[in-house]
C-alpha cells in the first residue's frame, strides 16, 4: 500500500505495449462496490477470499503486468500461484514514504484507523518477511518517482 505499485505497474505495461490488471479493480468489478465497502459490509476474511480467486484468474494470463494489493501477500497459495506464471516484485518502502504518499487518500480501508502512521508501521512489520521471502526481485521506491522505479525495472529486465 502506498509503495507505488499501481502507477509504476502502468508505467511499465505502457514502455513493454502490455495490458496491466489489477486485483484490486477486479475485486471492485465483480463485488461491484469500492474495496472499502467490501471490507464494511462484508469484512476482510471474505475481501481475502475473493481476492484469492481474482489472484487465480490473473495468474493464468500471459505477457501482462499484474498489480496486486498488498495483502495478496498473506495467502502462501497466492504467491505459489502467482510465480507459476510470472515473477514477483516487491517495491519495499519506508513507513514515512508510504504515509506521506496516502495520508490524504480514504479509500484504504485498513488506514481509516486513529493513528494511520502506526498501522503502516505494524502492517510492514507483520508483512516485511512475506514480502521478502516471496519476492524475486526487490527495489527501494523511497524518494522515486513511478516512472523511475519504471525504468529501473525495465532496465533490469532489459539487461
Amino acid at each position: 500500500m502506498g509503495s507505488g505499485k499501481t502507477s509504476t505497474g502502468k508505467y511499465v505495461a505502457q514502455k513493454l505495449n502490455r495490458p496491466i490488471l489489477s486485483s484490486d479493480e477486479m475485486i471492485v468489478q465483480k463485488e461491484g462496490q469500492p474495496i472499502a465497502q467490501v471490507f464494511e459490509k462484508s469484512g476482510e476474511t471474505y475481501f481475502r477470499q475473493i481476492e484469492k480467486n481474482v489472484v487465480k484468474e490473473l495468474a493464468t494470463k500471459s505477457n501482462v503486468v499484474i498489480d496486486c494489493g498488498g495483502g495478496v501477500i498473506l495467502d502462501p497459495e497466492n504467491i505459489v500461484t502467482l510465480k507459476k506464471n510470472g515473477i514477483i516484485i516487491y517495491l519495499i518502502t519506508s513507513p514515512e514514504f508510504i504515509y506521506q504518499r496516502v495520508k490524504n487518500r480514504r479509500h484504504r480501508p485498513l488506514l481509516n484507523v486513529p493513528d494511520p502512521q502506526s498501522k503502516i508501521r505494524e502492517l510492514l512489520e507483520q508483512r516485511q518477511s512475506l514480502y521478502e521471502s516471496s519476492a524475486d526481485l526487490t527495489i527501494n521506491t523511497d524518494g522515486k518517482t513511478p516512472q523511475q522505479v519504471g525504468e529501473e525495472l525495465l532496465k533490469i529486465f532489459h539487461d
